[in-house]
């Protein structure tokens, strides 16, 4: 199982069914603040959506094909990050995260990122990590920013929810970039 100790306050784990209850009210505690950017949380309405989604991402995860993790600030899950479907033809992937609104600006979601290019990069041998954001959402943009990826364009209208179109900035790190 894949997890990845940033330090004594901070954990990646790989989600497991276990956690499903947590990140259930997790989301729902948050659900006003998480669905400005993301439209599953509107379908996300009792724990099953979640038990569900955490099996899709553990059954991803033994075919090689990315996974994801509950981020535990002080053994408590806070947030979500997730390695997306992995090209392996091509060696690239992209990473998701959402972060509960309480717990932004610790830089937890900076260091969760960090471990996962690092693993992505080093331990599977990926030659390229996109971040993409909608162009609204400041703090997720910082992240890949802070990281040093760089800013390589805007993709229009990439993303359709409450009836309006949302255009993405995408970011990227390259391996020989990467430090």
């Amino acid at each position: 199982m894949f997890s990845c100790k940033i330090s004594d306050e901070l954990e990646l784990k790989l989600l497991e069914v276990r956690h499903a209850d947590a990140l259930f009210q997790l989301v729902n505690q948050n659900r006003a603040h998480l669905a400005k950017w993301l439209p599953w949380v509107d379908k996300t309405t009792q724990v099953e959506d979640t038990r569900a989604y955490i099996e899709s991402e553990l059954s991803r995860f033994a075919k090689n094909n990315g996974f994801s993790c509950g981020i535990f600030y002080r053994n408590e899950i806070v947030g979500c990050i997730g390695l997306h479907e992995i090209n392996w033809g091509n060696k690239h992937s992209s990473i998701g995260y959402w972060l509960a609104e309480g717990y932004q600006g610790k830089g937890i979601m900076t260091d969760s990122c960090r471990c996962i290019v690092s693993y992505s990069l080093k331990e599977l041998k990926l030659n390229r990590i996109e971040i993409r954001a909608r162009t609204d959402n400041f703090k997720s943009r910082a992240v890949p920013v802070r990281l040093k990826f760089k800013h390589e364009g805007t993709i229009r209208q990439a993303e359709f929810s409450y009836s309006i179109f949302h255009d993405h900035e995408v970011y990227g790190i390259l391996a020989e970039e990467w430090e």
